[in-house]
């Protein structure tokens, strides 16, 4: 068991069950059961995977002071993670997503004012925590900076990610210590990017998800010597919904490797937490314990 600070988005989600893509007009669908709304966002996602594993989950967010923020707030505190929200934005963000049976999705995700706003790291005692997951959002970056500073590892996710001098991202990818990413915006050219970022960045592991071909991770082994491993997709006949399958394999690995587990095997078992988790609707549904994957 580890306890570990997440900072990331906490959202509403409504996800919408389509026949197919692309979608032809028709002014009403009677979509029994296909409409549901729940508490989603990466930060929400992470948190809700990492408390399922057993770890002890805070999680500092921001939201509005609307209805929904009472939503968040009674979500966030199923899992004991309500004592760090700060109500600074103007509304609560939100994200509809709508998703067919082959797993391919279309999110539209409304982040209302968050990337304007500041969030207040002062008063949270950093040493407390064994390990920082900081989702790459704007008032995240000085999480970044106190984690370091403490020598709390770091861990964050760029998501879709092409240049290893990405603006936005920069920050993030210098100061992670775990950095994930997906292959989607590099398909065949995935090798030479985790050469690049390992080169430019000298993370300690990078793991890059590549959908239903597995994943691909660097490990620095030691000052001299670093180490790529190639893992299969696990194959699964039951998949629902792809969303928040990313959010899934890092968090379980995270939890993995915070409590012990190599990182190969830290990465074999994320893929079956995550491999498993598609086979639920909606993007924080579906989390196994960490007796139920250790079993599986």
């Amino acid at each position: 068991m580890s306890k570990i600070l997440v900072s990331g988005l906490v959202n509403v989600e409504t996800t919408c069950r389509i026949g197919q893509f692309p979608i032809d007009y028709q002014p009403i669908d009677y979509n029994f059961f296909g409409v549901n709304s729940a508490v989603a966002g990466v930060g929400f996602n992470v948190a809700k995977a990492l408390h399922s594993l057993g770890d002890i989950v805070e999680v500092a967010t921001l939201t509005g002071e609307d209805v929904l923020a009472d939503v968040v707030r009674n979500e966030l505190k199923s899992i004991n993670a309500d004592k760090l929200i700060q109500q600074k934005l103007k509304q609560t963000p939100q994200s509809v997503v709508l998703f067919d049976d082959e797993g391919k999705r279309r999110i539209s995700c409304d982040l209302k004012d968050i990337q304007e706003k500041e969030y207040n790291f002062e008063n949270i005692r950093i040493e407390d925590y064994d390990l920082v997951a900081a989702c790459n959002i704007n008032y995240s970056r000085p999480l970044l900076k106190k984690a370091k500073k403490a020598g709390i590892k770091i861990c964050t996710d760029v998501h879709v990610l092409s240049n290893v001098e990405d603006e936005y991202n920069k920050e993030f990818m210098e100061y992670a210590d775990i950095l994930f990413l997906s292959n989607e915006a590099v398909i065949g050219c995935e090798k030479q990017l985790l050469q690049d970022l390992s080169q430019r960045y000298h993370n300690e592991i990078i793991v890059m998800g590549c959908g239903n071909r597995g994943a691909i991770m660097y490990a620095r082994e030691n000052e001299t010597e670093n180490q790529y491993y190639e893992q299969s997709a696990v194959v699964t006949d039951k998949i629902i919904n792809t969303v928040g399958a990313g959010d899934a394999l890092f968090s379980a690995f995270v939890s993995l490797y915070a409590n012990g587990y190599s990182p190969l095997d830290s990465l074999t078992l994320a893929q079956k937490f995550a491999a498993y988790k598609i086979g639920f609707d909606g993007a924080a549904k579906g989390f196994l314990t960490m007796k139920e994957l250790v079993e599986l």
